[in-house]
């Protein structure tokens, strides 16, 4: 199987610069997988398609304002990009200019709110970062940190929370699990007044979700590891939809990948806390997940390989230039797409 194989035409004008004014104004793509159509909806509608007894599993990863500036003691200019806390103070980070930041390197943010030293040169040229200050390092973040915002927007993000999902709630992401960024809390109370139950799991989604497949085969492409746990509570929801039959439905890609990562061939899942690499591509035989709400993802990425697992590629496609015709809105702050 080729990568060339999921690339599409994608007008720039359609990749979404801004969120909407409404989360769920957003447009909502219907795919249904028995009868193969396609409708165009607007997302608040997506209550029709759930049904009582669906168990909804979302993301409550909360994005960390992750992309910070600071001056190196020479008095040069650095910016680093926070990937994921190794342990205590110590994280992988994304650093420019990286040739400049070598081991030993000391380097001040914000006044000297906080300092860096670099530890480590890591695979694939990251750095392992040792950070130093006085007080709350998630604070100190909020008041000197931006949004990682994908490469592909260059607007300015006028509201940070606009970046974060309404149910967002532990702080790790370098990335927002953007198909929940849709959702109002007055539609998750209409939801669960029709009888839908709401679960979570917490994945912190990394930068390499962005990362080009740089393969020409597929198989031969090796995913990044994020890490991410599911409570107890939230296992017993699944589970009793499982052994019910009721459906269970994902809130975006993170949380398909966090389901399919620890459902055994019954589709059951338990509680764990673990790093996933899990890479779905067509051929896959999904086991716990029976429909999946998405948003509209870059030609040859892994996430355009995942939902072509599920619906199939030829109706994914068709989908696509479907919604390039429409002029949906692409990729984080786009429209969405629902499988069911």
């Amino acid at each position: 199987m080729k990568v060339s194989d999921f690339d599409y035409e994608l007008p720039e004008e359609l990749i979404a610069q801004t969120p909407i004014e409404k989360r769920d104004e957003s447009r909502l793509m219907v795919l249904d997988r028995e009868k193969q159509t396609i409708e165009h909806r607007k997302f608040k509608n997506i209550i029709e398609y759930l049904k009582p007894g669906d168990v909804l599993v979302r993301n409550n990863t909360k994005v960390i304002p992750a992309r910070i500036y600071g001056k190196k003691e020479t008095g040069a200019n650095v910016e680093f990009l926070l990937l994921n806390n190794i342990e205590g103070d110590i994280w992988e980070c994304i650093v420019r200019p990286g040739n400049k930041l070598h081991i030993g390197t000391n380097v001040i943010f914000g006044d000297g709110l906080l300092k860096a030293e670099i530890l480590e040169i890591m695979e694939g040229g990251t750095r392992k970062v040792k950070f130093y200050y006085d007080g709350i390092f998630n604070e100190i973040l909020d008041k000197i940190g931006l949004m990682p915002l994908p490469p592909y927007i260059h607007e300015e993000l006028k509201e940070k929370d606009r970046y974060q999902t309404v149910y967002a709630k532990y702080e790790g992401s370098a990335a927002a699990p953007t198909a929940g960024l849709h959702f109002t809390e007055e539609l998750f109370e209409d939801l669960r007044k029709k009888g839908v139950e709401i679960a979570n799991v917490t994945l912190h989604v990394g930068i390499g979700t962005f990362r080009p497949v740089k393969e020409e085969n597929v198989e031969e492409h090796k995913m990044h590891t994020e890490h991410f746990y599911i409570k107890k509570e939230d296992v017993e929801k699944i589970n009793n939809a499982k052994k019910e039959g009721r459906r269970v439905i994902a809130v975006g890609t993170t949380s398909c990948r966090v389901l399919e990562s620890i459902a055994d061939e019954q589709g059951f899942v338990k509680e764990t806390e673990e790093d996933t690499g899990i890479f779905i591509y067509p051929g896959y035989k999904f086991k716990c997940i029976d429909g999946l709400i998405t948003n509209f993802h870059l030609p040859q990425s892994t996430l355009l390989m995942l939902v072509s697992a599920l619906a199939g590629k030829d109706y994914i496609m068709k989908a696509y230039k479907e919604a390039v015709k429409e002029k949906y809105r692409f990729f984080s702050f786009g429209d969405a797409m629902v499988i069911i």
